[in-house]
């Protein structure tokens, strides 16, 4: 998309961060303006995140500006908001690629540009990485800058506190901005609020404060008096008592919207020593009012005409795995008062929006918090109530060391409906739900089912739910293949797969949704193909029926290949010593970068078409 420099003539100047730099401040506001423009007009054609951008963009112009990237080192926590600086830092003409196959990346990603300092896709991670990079900093002797830019989601996580609490303990030189978008911005935000923040940032008040605290050193009494009246004066113009506490200067809150105010703050706040906080008001989706109304609903958005005042509807007329968890929680919720779903801040995602309002008393968002959340459901399993943590498979990963400690060797009940199990297409390599089955399946207690399509998928939760301990189930994103789930509830035999279609000398076990895919395989090869549904406990009764009557096993499953459901058929094989050929399909040894679902089972060989051929391939070795 080549710029059409008649509709964008500020921004046509400003291809790099240098360029930026040497552009006076009075075209900034028009730089933004034009920036937001582009930003609409680019995402609303290749569809991404768009809401965050636009509530970063003076932001972005700002930093840009006064610091001097990419010596100085700019973090952005999390990725969805660093769109502005993507355009800013010499990939503009490359947006209509974003999230696509071998397109720009969906996060700020180091392979990609010198400008991003670290990859992040999940959140919380910009502080500590921050530190890490300050402390070297100050080794180096450079007077090299360091800023991390974290949303007030993001913030929540027991991470940035943890890094909040080291940094003030280090008083390395460092600036954290807290990027606060709720929905509105407050009222303390203004004229007024602004000369504050250039007074508390500038030097005189910097320095009456020091000397006023070496003065006073010498006498705790009054030192403590001046303290507290300060902390006073402060409390009454800012909310940073908690930051202050924690040993960061607090500056703010600022309106996040001026980009030549915010240009003053940070240049002021460039000079100062220590670990320094700088606190911006900003409104997601500025300047486009339909995501302004609706921020969360623009957050990620499909292609869509900016003219229109609402985004177009799924064309998918089959439920998502997301809506057969949302119906399910409902339908279990009006058999059982104890049931308790809990969520770190996935509520939309995880299709939870119904039951959230037809349940409130039962439904726990604990924000991005996921150690937090697994064990607030181990609290309420030990109190007799029925948990069902509902999270995405690459964010259970942070809650691990809980899943273990705080759940399975107490034997718990506790159910995990994992969404987005598998690959996930456009959010690329840190959200593809590629190591679920490897990292539960070595957990003593743990029951771990795999759907293949809606119904079972309804029924696995049921299962789980009714199971007293430890369970989890894994489903893809996206829709299934349009089976209809039975309103019925009925329990399913932990530990008991189905056959589905009987063959010869080939038997494929699948495990989850490539089931589809593996009965078309096996219509032209006539191989018999097994829906395993468990893959711990595995069925060894039906493995062994297999492996007697047929000459090759295949296991096919929508993880890493790696201690995945076929390692655990390998070793139960193994360990009877049931001797025959074994193919694994699944996901490769290595970081899955973005693509269409569709794209990425076809590069992989998980098609139909891929099976086959690799069935055909191993049976000619």
């Amino acid at each position: 998309m080549t710029l059409d420099i008649s509709k964008y003539p500020t921004l046509t100047l400003a291809n790099t961060p240098e360029e930026l730099r040497l552009m006076p401040k009075e075209s900034l506001p028009k730089l933004c303006e034009e920036l937001r423009t582009y930003l609409l007009n680019s995402v609303s054609q290749s569809s991404g995140h768009l809401a965050s951008g636009l509530g970063t963009v003076e932001l972005t112009v700002a930093l840009h500006h006064v610091y001097n990237t990419p010596f100085d080192q700019l973090i952005w926590d999390v990725g969805h908001q660093a769109y502005p600086h993507k355009i800013l830092t010499g990939r503009r003409e490359k947006m209509p690629t974003i999230r696509q196959k071998d397109g720009l990346h969906p996060f700020p990603w180091r392979k990609e540009s010198e400008y991003d300092v670290l990859s992040v896709g999940h959140s919380s991670t910009s502080i500590s990485a921050a530190l890490g990079i300050a402390i070297a900093a100050q080794k180096e002797g450079k007077d090299r800058k360091v800023v991390s830019v974290i949303g007030d989601g993001a913030i929540t996580a027991g991470m940035a506190f943890e890094a909040l609490n080291h940094a003030g303990d280090v008083h390395s030189d460092m600036l954290v901005i807290l990027n606060d978008n709720e929905m509105s911005i407050s009222e303390n935000v203004g004229a007024l609020n602004n000369h504050l923040a250039q007074v508390l940032s500038g030097s005189l008040y910097t320095s009456i404060r020091e000397g006023g605290k070496k003065a006073l050193s010498g006498l705790p009494p009054i030192k403590e008096l001046v303290r507290r009246t300060e902390e006073h004066l402060k409390g009454m113009i800012v909310p940073g008592t908690l930051f202050e506490e924690l040993g960061f200067n607090y500056i703010g809150p600022v309106d996040g919207h001026d980009v030549n105010e915010l240009i003053k703050t940070l240049t002021n706040m460039r000079e100062l020593k220590g670990p320094q906080f700088l606190h911006i008001m900003t409104k997601k989706g500025k300047g486009y009012e339909p995501a302004e109304k609706d921020p969360i609903g623009y957050h990620g958005v499909p292609k869509f005409d900016p003219s229109h005042s609402s985004l177009p509807k799924s064309s998918s007329s089959k439920p998502s795995y997301s809506n057969i968890f949302g119906d399910f929680l409902c339908d279990m919720a009006a058999q059982d008062p104890k049931l308790m779903a809990i969520t770190p801040a996935m509520r939309e995602g995880s299709g939870m929006v119904r039951f959230s309002k037809e349940y409130p008393e039962q439904y726990f968002d604990v924000a991005i918090a996921e150690q937090h959340a697994v064990t607030l459901a181990t609290g309420m399993a030990i109190a007799g109530e029925h948990p069902i943590v509902a999270i995405y498979s690459t964010f259970l990963q942070r809650g691990y060391d809980q899943l273990i400690h705080d759940v399975a060797i107490m034997d718990l009940p506790v159910m995990f409906a994992i969404d987005r199990a598998g690959l996930v297409g456009a959010d690329g390599q840190t959200h593809q739900g590629a190591f679920d089955l490897s990292f539960m399946r070595c957990i003593p207690n743990m029951v771990i089912m795999a759907p293949s399509d809606e119904n079972e998928c309804r029924q696995m939760l049921y299962t789980g739910h009714k199971h007293t301990g430890p369970s989890a189930v894994r489903y893809p994103r996206g829709s299934g293949n349009g089976t209809t789930p039975e309103t019925e509830f009925t329990a399913l035999e932990i530990g008991k797969g189905r056959m589905v279609r009987q063959g010869e000398k080939v038997a494929i076990l699948s495990f989850g949704t490539f089931l589809d895919n593996a009965l078309q395989a096996a219509e032209n090869l006539n191989a018999s193909v097994a829906d395993m549904r468990f893959v711990k406990p595995l069925d060894e009764a039906l493995i062994k029926e297999l492996c007697a009557n047929h000459d090759v096993i295949v296991t096919l499953e929508e993880n890493a290949i790696a201690g995945g459901a076929g390692a655990g058929v390998i070793e139960y094989m193994m360990s009877e010593k049931l001797m025959k050929p074994v193919l694994n399909l699944g996901l490769p040894d290595k970081f899955i970068a973005q693509g269409t679902q569709d794209e990425l089972h076809a590069e992989l060989g998980l098609d139909a078409a891929g099976i086959e051929a690799s069935i055909l391939e191993y049976l000619a070795k």
